[in-house]
């Protein structure tokens, strides 16, 4: 109990350090300045490159499950179907006739 203890009185003194920091220190260049400054700008480039991505990485994993899916119908099927001796599948009739 005594590690939650230092715990807690590290993250206080932490954040009364904060709230002591000046407001300056709050933002960075590109977010406090101009929304049109070309760091600004290249920072919106990183954060839709990351974004389209995402994107990318997301439309893949729904197509591999788009594929499982198809395959398991496919399997699906082919399985309920009777198997056929390749002879009655090329148009032999195999049946055993009476002599009449």
């Amino acid at each position: 109990m005594r590690w939650f203890a230092r715990v807690v009185g590290l993250l206080s003194l932490v954040f009364v350090a904060l709230l002591g920091a000046p407001t300056g220190a709050w933002a960075c260049a590109a977010c406090y300045g101009a929304s049109d400054a070309p760091m600004a700008r290249g920072m919106n480039w990183g954060i839709f490159s990351l974004l389209g991505i995402i994107v990318i990485v997301l439309l893949a994993v729904a197509g591999f499950f788009v594929f499982l899916g198809r395959k398991a119908a496919t399997s699906a099927a082919a399985a309920a179907s009777p198997i056929l001796p390749r002879s009655a599948q090329r148009g032999f009739d195999l049946t055993p006739h009476r002599a009449m």
